[in-house]
């Protein structure tokens, strides 16, 4: 299991804070505004690119899932990129995951989102 970050989520960049709470909310549109019209999204082995494609993940993945989300970690890798990780328990297959969601900002923007498997 994920140990917790000392890093708590109001030392994170404003941009990342309003995503999650926008993306906990499943709220597409307001979590969509927070990614550069260039924006791409990896999650897994599948790339989603531009407003778009990125728009349609952000409303579609997870839809057919009822689960929660809880932040336990974060860090900043340098100015600009930055990881949490989620912890999210739900009536998905295997039932609980930790994702590490790396950002990669750019002009207050997200404009990379990888999500893969946290690595303990």
């Amino acid at each position: 299991m994920t140990q917790h970050t000392d890093l708590p989520s109001d030392l994170l960049p404003a941009t990342v804070r309003e995503f999650f709470a926008a993306h906990v909310a499943r709220d597409a549109d307001t979590a969509s505004s927070f990614f550069t019209e260039d924006a791409v999204i990896v999650d897994q082995d599948e790339t989603f690119r531009g407003r778009e494609e990125t728009h349609a993940f952000l409303r579609d993945a997870g839809s057919e899932f009822e689960y929660t989300t809880e932040q336990i970690g974060a860090h900043r890798v340098d100015g600009s990129h930055w990881v949490v990780t989620v912890r999210i328990e739900g009536t998905f297959p295997g039932g609980v995951a930790e994702l590490d969601y790396r950002f990669a900002l750019r002009d207050d923007l997200v404009a990379e989102l990888v999500i893969a498997n946290h690595a303990a």
